[in-house]
C-alpha cells in the first residue's frame, strides 16, 4: 500500500490526541476511551480511510499506534474496524449529533466498549442501538444480560402486548405500564413435554423463577404461584401473582396453553377484583391482569378488551424446546444406571 503524506499527517495528528487524552482516561477511564474509539472512528470514516490508503490500511493503522501506544489495548484490527462502524451507527441520530455539540456529551458514552461491540453487531438501525444503550444505563445491565435482551429481541417485544390500558389507567402511569408488559413473551429456557397443561407450564415457570423475572424485565417482584383467593365460602387460585415496584401495583398473570378466547378474560377479571378488594393496600395503584396465551387473533383480542373495565393486557409466549412424551421412556433410570456402574 502506498503511504504517503497525507496519511503521515493524519497518523501524526490521530496519535497527538489519543496522547493530551490518557491524562483524562485515568481518571474517567470508559468515557475517554471510548471518546478516543468516536474520534477514530469519525476519523475513518470521514477520511475514507481504507479506500484511500489501500486495502492494508487497517494493518498499518493497527500497528502504528501499538508501536506508539504498548500499554494501550483497543487499537486490534477487529476494534479499529469497530470503531468506524460504532462512529457510523450513531452518527445517524439527530440527537447524537446535537448531543455531540456539547463536547461530546451523550449517552452513548456512559456504557462499556464491550456492550458497544455486542449492540454493533446485533442491531440494524441507530434506534435500535439508542434502545438497548438507554436500556443499558437505566437498568444496570451486565453483558451477559444485554446479550440476553439483544438475543430475545427485546426493542421488537417490549410495549407490544394488546392492552385496554390507554382508556383505563391515567397518564403516565398507563404509557409505563404499556411499556412494562412484551409480546411475545420468550420461553425458551423452559424444557418441557409435548403435550404439556397449563398447570406444567406454570410449574415449569416458577422452577425456573429467576429467568422467568429476567424474560418479565425490570421491577417485578414475585409473590407466589396459584395464590389463594377466599371469596365468600369458595377458594379460588390465580396461577401467578407478582407486585411491580414502579408501578407500585399487583399483577396477576394467568397462562393459557391454547388461543385466546374471550371468556379468557372473565376469569382474570375476577381474580384482579378480588386482589384489589381483598389484597393490595390503599397505597397501591389498581391491579393489572396479563393473559399470556399460546397464540392469539389480534383483532378478537382488540374486541374482548374494549368490553372489560379492569386494565388488562394479552400476549403470546415462544416456547421451542419441547420433548416428545414418550422421550422419557427411552431414557435409563436411576436404578438402571446405578446397576450399570455396580457391575
Amino acid at each position: 500500500m502506498l503511504v504517503d503524506n497525507s496519511y503521515k499527517l493524519w497518523i501524526k495528528e490521530i496519535k497527538s490526541y489519543i496522547r493530551s487524552q490518557q491524562i483524562k482516561a485515568a481518571v474517567k477511564v470508559n468515557t475517554e476511551l471510548l471518546k478516543v474509539y468516536w474520534r477514530l472512528g469519525s476519523d475513518i470514516a470521514t477520511h475514507k480511510a481504507d479506500a484511500q490508503w489501500g486495502s492494508k490500511f487497517y494493518e498499518l493503522l493497527s500497528s502504528d499506534l501499538k508501536s506508539e501506544f504498548p500499554d494501550m489495548k483497543g487499537f486490534s484490527i477487529t476494534n479499529l474496524r469497530n470503531c468506524k462502524r460504532f462512529y457510523e451507527l450513531y452518527s445517524q441520530s439527530d440527537i447524537i449529533r446535537h448531543q455531540l455539540g456539547a463536547e461530546l456529551e451523550s449517552p452513548i458514552f456512559s456504557i462499556p466498549w464491550r456492550h458497544h461491540t455486542e449492540i454493533i453487531a446485533k442491531c440494524k438501525t441507530v434506534d435500535e442501538a439508542l434502545f438497548y444503550v438507554n436500556k443499558t444505563i437505566e437498568n444496570g445491565w451486565s453483558r451477559a444480560m444485554l446479550l440476553n435482551f439483544l438475543d430475545t429481541k427485546l426493542y421488537l417485544t417490549e410495549g407490544k402486548a394488546i392492552t385496554n390500558f390507554q382508556r383505563l389507567l391515567p397518564s403516565p402511569v398507563s404509557d409505563l405500564a404499556q411499556q412494562t408488559l412484551k409480546d411475545p413473551y420468550n420461553f425458551d429456557f423452559l424444557t418441557i413435554r409435548q403435550n404439556y397443561d397449563e398447570k406444567e407450564l406454570q410449574r415449569a415457570l416458577t422452577t425456573n423463577i429467576t429467568k422467568f423475572l429476567l424474560e418479565l424485565g425490570n421491577g417485578f417482584a414475585y409473590v407466589g404461584e396459584q395464590y389463594r383467593l377466599q371469596v365468600g365460602e369458595q377458594e379460588f387460585f390465580a396461577d401467578l401473582l407478582f407486585y411491580h415496584l414502579k408501578l407500585r401495583c399487583y399483577v396477576v398473570i394467568e397462562l393459557k396453553v391454547e388461543k385466546f378466547k374471550p371468556e379468557h378474560l372473565g376469569q382474570l377479571g375476577f381474580y384482579i377484583t378480588a386482589i384489589d378488594r381483598d389484597v393490595k393496600s390503599d397505597a397501591d395503584n389498581p391491579t393489572i391482569g396479563l393473559l399470556i396465551c399460546k397464540t392469539k387473533d389480534s383483532l378478537v383480542a382488540e374486541y374482548a378488551l374494549g368490553s372489560t373495565t379492569l386494565p388488562i393486557g394479552i400476549s403470546e409466549y415462544e416456547l421451542n424446546r419441547v420433548i416428545p412424551d414418550n422421550f422419557k421412556g427411552s431414557l435409563p433410570t436411576i436404578e438402571e444406571i446405578e446397576a450399570k456402574l455396580n457391575e
